[in-house]
């Protein structure tokens, strides 16, 4: 497939394109294992959810340009909702139902910033969605009587919906996306990842509300004329088996997954569950997650290599929602980890060691180009020094839903001094470190979260790792590690889940804590200031899974942990 298949195309003429070439073939199927243990299937062809995206945008009072937010629970209703305002003229807004726990306040702040002139959501949460707002609330699946008549058609340049971003590092922002650069995006990724929409079925847990989910389960599938598989996150989390189910249920399945859900697989799926799946029958999961460990993806294809699953299926990525989602991506071969020296890395030089940080390679950019840049300087550096990660490509979004100044300086940056080949700009500053080394992109961390302690740099990941090795109890991918400002420099603390940590006795804690202390000292350098063991659930994170540091920052120094235990 070209990287220009989808000229001049949109997501309503997609919709329509496939309610007319096969009206009676299964568009999307949604697993609900809330009402059944083994998940009833619910099925909708082309022609069906076609028909109810026009109900539903019809019953939508609001003119084009318009916001729309979409407060529905994750399933079929979802994207009935999201199509539906795009198809009245309106701006979709995937949000979330007020009854997702612990995210109140990131809804109200959202739908601040928005201002949506309407809602949709479904008769089962309408109730609880009137009450946390003041606008006209459509239900998706029962969407009443037309209140307007058909919008104009759309174009390629519209703005098809904002991706609110996860907010990890600051305050939730609004990516505005065109129909073009969602299809550009769908199409780079088709390319890089080699992805075949005569085979392929796409199977996710992502919430819809999140630009990867929303990619993956809604978006690509719609383009592409696949058939989309789709269950409720909570139903993952209680039985993470459900997920390689459902793929086993589909041949040349793919799906999408951020480093957690390998580990939580790879921990919580029983033997005897592994023993009845079938991943021979999995095309690719793509390992979306930044940066990813490589400690993880080896545990997760030893779990399940009995099953058919190979280091090949899994695709190392990286995106973000400011480009759509996609933005690098492997060749199906197993992942290639690369060991850095840890001390050359911190003064930003990789170069290759027999001990130090393991990096993960994230595969090469299509479509779009990819500079690793001195963000003071905006030089573009060589293959094999550290640098911001700069994206320009017809992907990138058009910049952040009414922040004029954020806009210009996230989207607009220039390339400065010799920009060999690549164009001037505008670029897309991601904020992310990043170094190119045998031609592909690895991660190295956010430029936010980098900790400079006496003038040399530690990724906190890295540190995260180190203390989650002092004890099997203390849970990986659920480690915080970050800066605080000390008397002449910055200190360290680390925040971090123990499993056990009910049971543990102050003198068990005392004694971990100092080992933590000992390891961080030994492999960094580092002296840290407080090390603080806390139960399964109080390390923050965003919306998308991520360790929110900046957040379990601001906990620590509101005093939310509690004391540390004295030295």
């Amino acid at each position: 497939m070209s990287l220009q298949h989808f000229g001049g195309e949109t997501l309503t003429s997609r919709l329509r394109h496939w309610a007319a070439a096969k009206p009676g073939e299964p568009a999307l199927t949604f697993a609900d294992f809330g009402t059944d243990r083994d998940g009833r299937r619910r099925t909708l062809t082309w022609a069906q959810l076609a028909e109810r995206v026009d109900a539903a945008a019809a019953a939508l009072p609001v003119r084009p340009g318009d916001r729309v937010a979409v407060l529905c629970p994750q399933g079929p209703d979802y994207v009935v909702g999201f199509l539906a305002a795009i198809t009245a003229g309106a701006i979709a807004v995937p949000l979330f139902d007020p009854g997702l726990p612990g995210h109140a306040g990131r809804l109200t702040a959202v739908l601040a910033d928005c201002a949506p002139a309407a809602v949709v959501t479904t008769t089962a949460a309408q109730a609880a969605v009137e009450e946390f707002v003041d606008v006209p609330v459509v239900a998706a699946d029962r969407p009443g009587p037309a209140r307007s008549g058909p919008a104009p058609e759309a174009a390629p340049d519209d703005v098809a919906y904002l991706q609110y971003t996860s907010g990890s590092t600051r305050s939730p922002a609004g990516v505005v996306l065109t129909h073009a650069n969602v299809l550009a995006n769908v199409a780079q990724a088709v390319h890089g990842l080699g992805l075949d929409p005569e085979t392929a079925t796409m199977v996710s847990w992502l919430p819809l509300f999140h630009d990867m989910g929303l990619v993956l389960g809604l978006v690509t599938p719609l383009a592409l004329g696949l058939r989309s598989v789709l269950m409720d996150p909570l139903a993952f989390i209680e039985r993470p088996v459900r997920w390689l189910e459902l793929l086993g249920d589909h041949a040349g399945s793919w799906s999408a997954a951020p480093n957690f859900a390998f580990h939580y697989c790879a921990s919580r799926v029983r033997e005897e569950d592994r023993a009845r799946l079938r991943l021979d029958r999995v095309a690719a999961i793509i390992n979306g997650a930044e940066p990813i460990n490589p400690d993880v993806l080896d545990r997760f294809h030893t779990a399940f290599a009995a099953a058919g699953y190979r280091p090949e299926k899994t695709r190392p990525a990286y995106g973000l929602a400011e480009a759509t989602v996609f933005v690098t991506t492997g060749p199906a071969a197993a992942p290639r980890v690369t060991t850095f020296d840890r001390d050359a890395l911190a003064t930003g030089t990789a170069r290759p060691a027999a001990d130090g940080i393991r990096l993960v390679a994230c595969g090469t950019p299509a479509g779009q180009h990819v500079a690793l840049v001195d963000s003071e300087t905006a030089v573009a550096r060589p293959d094999g020094e550290v640098g911001e990660i700069w994206v320009h490509g017809p992907n990138v979004g058009e910049g952040y839903w009414e922040k004029p100044l954020d806009s210009t300086e996230t989207f607009g940056a220039r390339l400065a001094g010799d920009h060999d080949g690549l164009p001037e700009g505008p670029w897309l500053r991601t904020g992310d470190l990043g170094v190119r080394h045998d031609g592909e992109l690895h991660i190295a961390g956010r430029i936010k979260d980098l900790i400079i302690v006496d003038g040399r740099n530690h990724y906190p990941q890295d540190v995260e790792a180190t203390a989650a090795s002092a004890d099997p109890a203390i849970r990986p991918g659920s480690v915080a590690a970050f800066a605080v400002a000390g008397a002449d420099t910055e200190a360290v603390v680390v925040v971090a889940e123990h499993r056990g940590h009910d049971d543990l006795t102050e003198p068990a804690e005392r004694a971990l804590a100092t080992a933590v202390r000992r390891l961080v000292s030994d492999a960094h350098g580092l002296a840290l200031r407080d090390v603080l063991l806390v139960p399964p659930g109080r390390v923050p994170r965003t919306s998308s899974g991520k360790i929110a540091r900046g957040a379990c920052r601001d906990r620590y120094l509101a005093g939310d942990y509690g004391k540390a235990l004295a030295r």
